[in-house]
């Protein structure tokens, strides 16, 4: 730990509901003591319903708003969300390879909750050669898992473990494979440090405002680690952070559909 104001960025795409991506991530970020800073790679007209349009900001004005947070402010973590295009991912892959940040989350958002591939086939590649071998750690859900190895879905754990090892060899330092899609009393990940793997599980919790809880676990890891945490500490406080985010999020009112977890209920 030191004096330094701990600095984590968030690179993904806006959420105009509120509920998940960068509006997520800075949620995240704040409510666990992080300053959060970001660049905004897509806007979305978004809510609890679902996205009702998609508007891609230029790969020249992201690297814009790269360049700005990366020569001003001492970048502790970086975390990644969606990136639509190859060409974006190329954007943020020069500018990472150039900058340098110490730790890279990378929450390879690819597939909807319904089940759709949100990237092109050629935007997944992009991702798989250039991103991932980059990354401190990835944290894919089962279905962006299959995507990624081109595998059915795991059905159990013991096909989760099974996939662990292959995520691993497409390049990253660590992997965090979410089981939260599989059915049972417990919600159980599989955490590989890159040397050996650990089972990790919380109670399965009945809510249907469940919204932005993925990108919200890996804001949650990225703000531990500009803390100060190392990635073996910062996995299980986050889980324990997101836990109570569903937890607590019928305590919100937000929306039609299916609302966002609650992301400071330590405050209100």
């Amino acid at each position: 730990m030191t004096n330094e104001t701990p600095i984590a960025l968030t690179i993904a795409g806006s959420d105009s509901g509120g509920g998940a991506g960068i509006q997520a991530d800075l949620k995240a970020f704040s409510a666990l003591g992080a300053y959060g800073c970001s660049v905004i790679t897509a806007l979305t007209a978004q809510n609890t319903q679902g996205v009702q349009g998609i508007f891609d900001i230029e790969p020249a004005f992201i690297r814009q708003q790269l360049n700005s947070v990366f020569s001003d402010l001492a970048i502790k973590a970086v975390k990644v969300g969606m990136l639509s295009q190859p060409e974006v991912i190329t954007t943020v892959v020069d500018a990472i390879t150039q900058y340098a940040p110490a730790y890279l989350v990378v929450d390879p958002v690819m597939v909807a909750t319904s089940g759709d591939v949100l990237l092109q086939q050629a935007a997944i590649e992009t991702l798989k050669q250039s991103l991932i071998p980059k990354a401190s750690l990835i944290t894919p859900n089962l279905h962006e898992a299959a995507v990624l190895l081109n595998r059915p879905v795991p059905e159990n754990q013991d096909q989760m473990i099974d996939m662990v090892e292959p995520l691993l060899a497409l390049g990253s330092q660590a992997v965090l494979l979410k089981g939260g899609h599989l059915s049972g009393d417990k919600a159980v990940d599989f955490y590989h440090d890159g040397k050996s793997l650990h089972r990790l599980e919380s109670d399965w919790i009945d809510t249907r405002n469940t919204h932005g809880t993925g990108c919200t676990l890996s804001s949650a890891i990225t703000a531990l680690i500009a803390r100060g945490y190392t990635m073996t500490e910062a996995i299980p406080e986050a889980k324990k952070y997101i836990a109570q985010a569903i937890a607590q999020a019928d305590k919100l009112n937000i929306g039609q559909s299916s609302g966002p977890v609650h992301h400071f209920y330590k405050y209100w």
